[in-house]
This record gives C-alpha cells, structure tokens and sequence, in this order.
C-alpha cells in the first residue's frame, strides 16, 4: 500500500479484490441508537480488602486481654509509689480476689451506696484485692456506662485504694475491675 497525499490512498486491484470477497458474505447492521457496551466494572478498594482481612487475621491471632487493654474501656489507676511488679500482678489477676461486689441492675445511687459500703467494709476486714463488677454500660445507650464511670471516680478519692485495672475477660474483662487495698 502506498500513500499519494493524506486525502488519497492507492490501493492494488489484488487487494481490492481480496477485500470484496473476503466480506461479501456479511450483512450490514440495522442502525440502531442503543449501543451494547459492556458496564465498566465496579471499582473495588483492592487495599481496603487487604486491610479488612488483615484485621480480621490479628483479631483471630490475638489474646483478647491485648484487645480490650488497647481500647478506651480499659481501666487502669494507681497511686504514686506503687511497685510495677505489684501492678502487673494484678493486671493479670494473680493476686487472690477476697471479696466481690456485683453493682448490675442498681441505679446510680444504690450502686453508690453500694460501693461505699463494700470498700469499708473490705478496708476494715483487711482485704488486700477486690472485684467490683460493674458491667459494660451497654444498657446506658448514649450516655455511656453511667455506673462504671462513678465507679472509676470514686475509687480515685479512697486514699485506701492503691489501684485498680479492669479484670481479666473470665472476670467480667471491661466490666470489672480489680482493686488493690492498703492493708490496715
């Protein structure tokens, strides 16, 4: 094939001929508005996927205690002085629970009264580790645990109360906390 100009092609009677009875069998299409593209494919996140199954993979592959220590609903408090050793041991619940306060279905106030009670008690029976469960606050709906939350400030104001963290996932894990007592 050669080339004229731009406008102009030559092309040989060889291959004119070719052409023709290489298409003398088809039929022209209808014309028709409606064009039959196949739809663009819907984007995937292809990283997000990735991401998505690599949390799924670490959550499976996790202890749940690392879990729950790395959220906001993992309470820890303890005075100035404490020995870390101390504090460890009691985050892995290896120091005895002498006593247990369960303040689920109390209102505010009742649970108040509740842990007033039962932190002087234990102080004068010379408890040196508590449990106090007081649940999750999932009921509390917007609010938020009402209950564990003055939980956590109360315990602040004993000077008796050398720390606590929240218990193991056996014990009530976020929805109780183990207390260490100054002994008498």
């Amino acid at each position: 094939m050669t080339t004229k100009n731009k406008d102009e092609i030559s092309i040989s009677p060889e291959d004119r001929e070719l052409f023709r009875n290489t298409v003398k069998n088809s039929v022209p299409l209808k014309e028709n508005k409606k064009q039959y593209f196949k739809k663009k494919p819907i984007a995937k996140a292809r990283f997000t996927q990735i991401d998505q199954r690599d949390v799924l993979t670490e959550t499976l592959n996790c202890d749940i205690e690392d879990q729950e220590k790395s959220t906001s609903a993992f309470l820890r408090f303890h005075r100035k002085g404490i020995d870390y050793r101390i504090l460890k041991k009691l985050e892995k619940g290896q120091i005895s629970v002498e006593s247990e306060l369960d303040l689920h279905g109390l209102n505010l106030n009742q649970a108040s009264d509740a842990l007033k009670s039962f932190i002087n008690h234990s102080i004068l029976s010379n408890h040196r580790c508590v449990r106090i469960i007081h649940g999750k606050g999932l009921g509390s709906g917007e609010r938020g645990p009402v209950i564990k939350d003055e939980v956590k400030r109360s315990l602040k104001k004993w000077k008796q109360v050398l720390a606590y963290v929240s218990a193991r996932q056996h014990d009530g894990g976020t929805g109780a906390l183990y207390v260490l007592l100054k002994r008498g």
